[in-house]
């Protein structure tokens, strides 16, 4: 079954909602964003994620910034900067936790940035951040999902970028996902989730079949 991850979530009430609607994993954001929450907030927020795993969104984090919110808890942390598979390899050791690194993609160029990240667990393949957005993602845009027709991921990877409750069916069956990541595409207000998107994206996800 298509795994699924709600990204960007900042009410206890939301996370238990996406939780209990099967969500497999619930991201939370530590970098500039509409929704961004504190190490303060996270504490809160992870008591009500249920047996969905949390995911810390990072971007280029310090080695204390890493560390903090490792100790909160999260088993994942995102890295949606500039981090070098290095770095990358470096915040694992530090932290103990697993590593996502995600890609921004815009043509077949840019695949062959992925496979030099070895010393990571995952891989979020997302729509590359347009021209001076002033962060990674968020941004509801897709890119040409003909691109990764043929392609063979070289570690276990999520789909990410411009995904909605009536696009997601289609995206898997074009790019054979497992795992999708949604976040602006369930709001019907920039940095608010809405549960009748949430579940309405969820529910196209688990139902669709790969290719």
């Amino acid at each position: 079954m298509i795994q699924v991850k709600v990204c960007g979530l900042r009410d206890p009430d939301m996370v238990a909602f996406a939780a209990r609607e099967g969500a497999d994993w619930i991201g939370f954001v530590f970098a500039p964003s509409p929704r961004q929450i504190t190490l303060a907030a996270a504490e809160t927020l992870l008591l009500s994620v249920g047996k969905a795993v949390p995911v810390a969104l990072l971007v280029d984090p310090s080695d204390d910034e890493a560390k903090a919110v490792a100790a909160l808890g999260f088993p994942v942390l995102q890295l949606h900067g500039q981090e070098t598979p290095a770095r990358a390899t470096e915040l694992k050791s530090l932290t103990g936790c697993a590593i996502w690194k995600a890609v921004g993609i815009s043509d077949q160029s840019d695949l062959e940035q992925i496979g030099t990240f070895q010393g990571i667990d995952g891989l979020m393949v997302d729509a590359k951040a347009p021209e001076g957005a002033a962060v990674a993602g968020g941004h509801g845009a897709a890119f040409d999902w003909q691109i990764l027709k043929g392609w063979r991921a070289p570690k276990p990877w999520l789909l990410a970028g411009g995904l909605t409750p009536e696009n997601v069916a289609d995206a898997i069956e074009q790019t054979g996902a497992t795992g999708v990541d949604v976040s602006s595409g369930v709001e019907r207000i920039r940095g608010l989730k809405d549960r009748e998107l949430v579940r309405a994206f969820i529910r196209a996800a688990k139902a669709s079949e790969q290719p």
